[in-house]
Formats: structure tokens, C-alpha cells, sequence
């Protein structure tokens, strides 16, 4: 970070020996040492509460893009329900041809209300209970 070497470092020691003295040289690096661990204390809680808040950040814009999703696809799904030849029918869902007796029991409200479909389960998160 500042490219301190060797010689620098003795150097400082020295100066720091002939202003303090030898008395005073053994409180003041303590001192320091103290002060430096506090700020570096300080700069890694700082940095792990903003990773914590970007990672928060990001999880949300990620939840929320799926909501988005999610609504589109029912949007989709309810104003153009899907047709029957474009998946294969299940034995659950599949219905019998209209006929005659069939058509009489219907009234035509109840043949223009869309079909509701369930949810379809999305493979990235696990089936909810």
C-alpha cells in the first residue's frame, strides 16, 4: 500500500530513538500500536457492514426481480391461456369433447371464464409445503 521497505522502517526507528529517547521509545510504539489495531478494527467492521449491505442490496433487487417475473408470467397465462395441443394433456386436465348433453348443462358465461391454472413450481426453489 505505501511501499515501506526495510530501510525506511530503520530509519524512522532511529529518529524516533534520538527525539524520544530511550525512555519514552518503548510507551510511544506501544501506544501507536495500539492506535494502528484500532483503526484496522475499525476499517474491517466498516468494510464487513457494507459488504453485508450490498449483499442485502443485491438479494432484494434479485427477490424482486422475481416477483416481477412471477407477475408476468400469470399476466401471460391469463390473457393467453395456453392451448391444449401445445402441451400434452394430463389425465387430470385433460377434458371431453363437447357434446350435446354436455352443451346444454353449460351456459355460455360459465364457457367464457378463462380456465385458472395452478401455479407452475419453479426447479430453483424447493416445493412449498
Amino acid at each position: 500500500m505505501f511501499d515501506i521497505g526495510f530501510t525506511e522502517l530503520l530509519l524512522i526507528g532511529l529518529v524516533a530513538l534520538f527525539v524520544l529517547g530511550p525512555e519514552r521509545l518503548p510507551g510511544a510504539v506501544r501506544t501507536a500500536g495500539l492506535w494502528i489495531g484500532r483503526a484496522k478494527r475499525s476499517f474491517a467492521n466498516i468494510k464487513s457492514e457494507v459488504e453485508r449491505e450490498i449483499g442485502a442490496d443485491e438479494i432484494r433487487r434479485q427477490l424482486h426481480n422475481e416477483r416481477i417475473l412471477d407477475l408476468e408470467r400469470e399476466m401471460k397465462q391469463s390473457i393467453m391461456p395456453s392451448s391444449p395441443s401445445a402441451s400434452s394433456p394430463s389425465p387430470q386436465s385433460a377434458t371431453p369433447p363437447p357434446d350435446a348433453a354436455n352443451l346444454s348443462a353449460t351456459s355460455p358465461a360459465e364457457e367464457a371464464k378463462p380456465a385458472e391454472t395452478a401455479p407452475v413450481p419453479r426447479p430453483d426453489r424447493p416445493a412449498e409445503p
